[in-house]
């Protein structure tokens, strides 16, 4: 016995996309904890720069 009139399912993606939760309130986004990242490389940086060699 055969269902010609269902179609075949396919694996695969379900049409659904992931959304990521939203921070807790008070708690910092992700673009913000990404730019406060950056700023702090950047400062570290800057601050190896300007060290003078020990001797």
């Amino acid at each position: 016995m055969t269902t010609s009139g269902l179609p075949r399912r396919i694996p695969g993606a379900s049409g659904r996309t992931y959304t990521p939760p939203e921070p807790r309130p008070g708690a910092p986004s992700r673009a913000l904890r990404v730019r406060a990242a950056a700023g702090w490389e950047r400062f570290m940086r800057r601050v190896e720069a300007r060290q003078e060699p020990e001797e």
